[in-house]
């Protein structure tokens, strides 16, 4: 069963005209009773739906848009834009080591998460932000009440297909505001909003063009001899009043807190000084930051690694003040 979450299996149910709005409640409540109260609220909806012959879903492997994609649905097709590429991570599993990396893939319609592993990573290394990908045959599941799409063994992908265009991105999102002083670690889909009180400098290192993964010596574990290409990572502090906490950009990020290309930060690696000023300029400006808080365990100390980087709006922040 696709987890179609309450709300919409209603709105599906009494879009079809029969059953209306002041029904639906009553319906539900019927069937769970009918059932012995073994069934949740999703359940009875999906049950009545199937009974009254309603297509919850598209059917016959049509191009799905963004909100029409549910956690369970396997062989989906779909097109979106790339919103934010987030940096490949490796990890340990035993004696092997594996990578992983994730992008937002969005349409007019709303925002997922895509998830690349070990050689997958591959198929998106010359992946750029607003590009546009077509994804084939890929299965859909559900990670802390998100939808996120994966690949099996059939699923393919093209970048930035010809005849496909989208114009506009609905931006949703499912992250919860936090103020600093409530963060504990493990958090993830957080966000919080705050002044930038210290900025270091970014640090670079060696990467292999191929992989991505960190070189010594322009020696790759996986792909021997290469040119290298240069990535880097860089640090704030940020306050939000009830507290601080030390963010961490890597290099996607870095580029949309500094509002500067890859060419134009790579500069700073032999001229340090020149980046004083972007450190001045930076001081004191607020920031909407979304990702995850990491313990440090080496410096005892709490870090939140930055996914989504935003300038702070001003007229946003006061809604939210006056809905608190």
């Amino acid at each position: 069963m696709y987890k179609i979450p309450l709300s919409e299996l209603k709105e599906k149910i009494i879009a079809s005209g029969q059953i209306s709005a002041t029904e639906i409640d009553g319906r539900i409540k019927a069937k769970i009773n009918e059932l012995s109260g073994l069934i949740s609220e999703e359940g009875a909806a999906h049950i009545i739906a199937n009974e009254l012959g309603i297509t919850l879903v598209p059917q016959g492997g049509a191009k799905l848009k963004i909100k029409e994609i549910y956690a369970g649905m396997r062989n989906v097709t779909m097109v979106g834009k790339v919103v934010r590429l987030f940096e490949m991570r490796e990890f340990s599993k035993g004696e092997s080591v594996g990578k992983v990396q994730l992008l937002l893939l969005g349409d007019e319609t709303g925002t997922l998460r895509v998830v690349f592993w070990n050689d997958q990573v591959d198929e998106i290394k010359n992946v750029k932000e607003d590009d546009i990908i077509s994804l084939k045959d890929v299965y859909v599941k559900e990670n802390n009440g998100n939808k996120e799409v994966h690949f099996g063994d059939r699923a393919s992908i093209e970048i930035n297909p010809e005849g496909e265009t989208i114009t506009s991105v609905r931006k949703s999102t499912s992250y919860e505001r936090k103020s600093i002083k409530d963060l504990h670690g493990g958090e993830e889909n957080t966000e919080i909003m705050g002044t930038v009180v210290q900025v270091f400098d970014p640090r670079f290192f060696t990467v292999c063009p191929e992989c991505n993964k960190r070189v010594t010596e322009d020696q790759c574990a996986t792909h021997g001899a290469v040119k290298p290409s240069f990535s880097y990572v860089m640090n704030t502090v940020i306050d939000d009043g009830t507290g601080n906490i030390r963010v961490v950009f890597w290099k996607n990020q870095t580029n949309h807190l500094l509002a500067k290309t890859e060419e134009q930060i790579v500069e700073y690696k032999d001229n340090a000084v020149s980046f004083e000023d972007v450190k001045t300029e930076l001081l004191g400006e607020q920031f909407k930051l979304l990702g995850r808080v990491q313990k440090n365990d080496m410096f005892a100390r709490l870090e939140f690694h930055a996914q989504i980087v935003e300038k702070a709006d001003p007229e946003e922040e006061l809604v939210r003040l006056e809905k608190e």
